[in-house]
């Protein structure tokens, strides 16, 4: 399997060629949200993380899974074409990091602050709103919100922004607690 390196590599270069096309065909919304959606479907369903992450599938085969999955979605066409060829090109196990790289490559465009967000739990709509304002103003720009569930956190949030990390999780708090405790006996 490529190294980590290689696949940011091979995703950043897909990513933009996505980009590209989506920008001339004034799609870069469109394909936003279809990516946003396809992550979300990834990460909650263990069958698509093994098709996506399984070699031994065949190209039609994973070709035909990810076209059924954005067609039902209701994804842009340029969506289906890019994943289209992504599954063609045995590439799939990237496909993550792609739209990570897209999605970061749109906020750069438009002056935004790519913030990841992993939470305990499912955020509701007025808690990201809340979170997205917060960040706002302690970044002082637009923030783009990526956000992840993590239930092992138990509680509380892992912000990213840029190279700074804030880790309010109550996982974190305990390991910090349990280190402390083993100090002092």
């Amino acid at each position: 399997m490529a190294s980590k390196a290689g696949d940011s590599g091979v995703a950043a270069r897909y990513a933009l060629a996505l980009f590209e096309l989506a920008d001339e065909q004034r799609k870069l919304d469109q394909v936003a949200e279809d990516l946003r959606s396809l992550d979300s479907m990834i990460a909650d369903s263990d069958d698509l993380q093994r098709l996506v992450r399984n070699p031994v599938v065949s190209r039609a085969d994973s070709g035909r899974a990810m076209a059924a999955i954005l067609e039902s979605a209701g994804a842009d066409q340029l969506t289906r074409n890019f994943i289209g060829l992504v599954a063609l090109n045995r590439r799939l196990f990237a496909l993550p990091a792609m739209i990570r790289a897209y999605l970061a490559e749109l906020a750069d465009r438009r002056g935004e602050v790519t913030a990841e967000v992993t939470s305990a739990q499912q955020l509701s709509p007025a808690q990201t709103e809340s979170l997205e304002a917060a960040l706002r103003t302690a970044v002082g720009s637009k923030v783009a919100l990526s956000v992840d569930v993590d239930s092992s956190l138990i509680g509380g949030l892992v912000v990213k922004v840029g190279s700074r990390m804030v880790d309010s999780s109550l996982k974190t708090q305990l390991q910090k607690m349990k280190l402390a405790m083993k100090g002092a006996a």
